[in-house]
């Protein structure tokens, strides 16, 4: 199987698809195919990478792929291709999907059950699809299924994850077990961290899965501050186990997303590519040991 990672924090504004971007971008950088998939509803990712067309494309779209099982093959269809890295692109039809996928599971469960869940499936385009016949008792497994029909040329897939929780978190976090974890070194992402490895814990519960954390990135360190000097001490505790990127804030990173590339081709001088060259580096220890 190909190397998967899903970035996740259900925190926004910690920069998780500036990190998922670019730890892309360092993978491509040392000569590995890489396959950026978008299942962020708000397509950051997709439009970080000068897709912003194919977020208000008319469907097929990512979101029928994970709604009708029928349809998976069509995720081949849908790649994109990007100097650095190939993209499986959101859309706006997966602000519904939250919404099916969830409706999924009431009926599932209710179907396990041996209650009739007529009412629930005439209300769910997932259903009306006839996906679950092959995947109850649960909606999580559709975009595992989705990855394997597209994940072969590739040496690593990079799943970016909307900031909140839900099922295509849950989607996310099942294709993609080994996680990235963006935070800020602020006392906020304390509390955001600590929501996630309980989510972690609760996936592992629930399924045959195992959740690992991959790498933590402390990002936009900002001046020394005693906050952020107090936060790095707490990521070197929390992350006892897990490699730490520590990135700085820099305007070039922000430039980079305007153009449409990372890092590596906007600014490939930038001090920042080295940590993001080191990311990737843990990385691929991860998947080698």
């Amino acid at each position: 199987m190909t190397n998967r990672l899903t970035v996740a924090s259900a925190k926004g504004g910690v920069g998780k698809t500036t990190v998922a971007i670019n730890l892309a971008g360092a993978l491509n950088d040392r000569d590995h195919d890489v396959l950026l998939v978008d299942m962020d509803p708000q397509g950051v990712a997709t439009e970080g990478l000068g897709h912003a067309e194919a977020y208000d494309a008319e469907p097929p779209t990512l979101a029928d792929t994970l709604l009708a099982g029928d349809r998976r093959y069509l995720a081949q269809d849908l790649l994109l291709e990007h100097p650095e890295m190939d993209l499986l692109p959101s859309n706006v039809d997966l602000l519904n999907t939250e919404r099916d996928l969830t409706l999924a599971d009431v009926a599932a469960d209710l179907q396990e059950r041996g209650v009739d869940a007529t009412s629930v499936i005439q209300s769910g385009t997932l259903l009306e699809d006839s996906c679950l016949d092959e995947d109850l008792p649960h909606a999580r497994y559709q975009l595992d299924k989705v990855l394997r029909e597209v994940e072969d040329d590739y040496d690593y897939v990079i799943v970016d994850s909307p900031p909140y929780y839900g099922e295509i978190l849950d989607n996310c976090l099942y294709a993609a077990p080994n996680v990235v974890i963006p935070a800020l070194a602020e006392g906020t992402s304390q509390r955001a961290v600590e929501l996630l490895y309980d989510e972690l814990d609760a996936m592992e519960r629930e399924t045959d899965v195992r959740c690992i954390p991959a790498l933590a990135v402390a990002n936009r360190i900002r001046a020394s501050t005693n906050e952020a000097k107090e936060m790095l001490e707490w990521f070197d505790a929390a992350f006892a186990e897990t490699p730490l990127i520590e990135i700085r804030e820099r305007v070039a990173l922000q430039y980079s997303f305007d153009a449409g590339v990372t890092l590596f081709e906007y600014e490939p001088g930038n001090d920042m590519t080295d940590r993001f060259t080191d990311a990737a580096k843990h990385v691929e220890d991860f998947f080698n040991e």
